[in-house]
């Protein structure tokens, strides 16, 4: 075709704002500061920060049977369909890879074999300069003013241009209904459609209400989690204290996910 899905998508947007530009324009303009479209409701023991950040501990992770319970602890309460059997349709949130797939920018010819054969948790790495935000053509992904980056799944239109822009692979696209996959339904969280684009979202739906993320909780201690600009947090002693990486940070994205090797 010679016009690009895109390129519909914006003829068409023209097309309806020329139908009624006004009121469009006034419904956009009352939506919330979470986003376009998107409202987590904040309790009062809502957790806030400036720029949430992750700190894991490999160390205390040092088998797969390790990471189920923090995998399956995800997946459960943000129904991440499971079972699906074309790898390629996969959707994942948190899941496990070994060094060399993780940080493929930090290979040596003499890196310690514990090391590079530990399995590491990788999920969205909540960049402080996310080029999926700057990508997605509807600002279905957004940063909040937390600094997480979040999916309104109602927006997106399955242009997967974030996918193309993460450098981390942290995103999934629904190739089909993931709902059949689902397990154990959380009628608390939203489940998704086909055609749309997902991924970690720090449990930000968490975070609101008081509670830590879920992968945290699930980790005994392998995880800590706070804000990365609060000097007297438990992510910034652990960066004082520890030798850390982060994935593909020579790039400028600035990871906010830390691992201690």
């Amino acid at each position: 075709m010679k016009n690009s899905r895109r390129r519909f998508l914006q003829i068409a947007g023209v097309s309806a704002l020329g139908l009624g530009a006004k009121p469009v324009l006034d419904a956009f303009a009352s939506e919330s500061a979470h986003g376009p479209g998107y409202h987590i409701a904040k309790g009062e023991d809502a957790m806030t920060a400036k720029q949430w950040a992750m700190v894991i501990d490999t160390r205390k992770l040092q088998t797969v049977e390790d990471l189920e319970p923090i995998i399956e602890a995800c997946n459960k309460i943000h129904n991440v369909p499971t079972g699906i059997e074309n790898k390629n349709h996969e959707i994942k949130w948190i899941w496990e890879a070994h060094y060399h797939n993780a940080f493929t920018d930090k290979l040596n010819s003499f890196l310690n074999e514990e090391v590079e054969q530990r399995p590491f948790l990788l999920l969205c790495n909540h960049c402080e300069n996310p080029p999926c935000v700057r990508a997605c053509p509807t600002k279905a992904t957004f940063k909040n003013e937390n600094g997480i980056v979040m999916m309104d799944f109602h927006r997106c239109i399955g242009c997967r241009f974030c996918m193309a822009a993460c450098p981390f692979g942290a995103r999934s696209f629904n190739f089909r209904d993931p709902r059949p996959f689902i397990e154990e339904e959380n009628k608390e969280f939203p489940t998704r459609m086909k055609g749309v684009v997902e991924k970690c979202n720090f449990c930000a739906e968490r975070l609101a209400v008081g509670k830590m993320p879920a992968c945290v909780e699930a980790s005994n201690g392998a995880i800590a989690f706070g804000d990365l600009y609060d000097e007297h947090s438990e992510v910034r002693e652990l960066l004082k204290e520890n030798y850390t990486i982060r994935r593909k940070q020579t790039l400028g994205t600035e990871p906010s996910v830390y691992y201690i090797v």
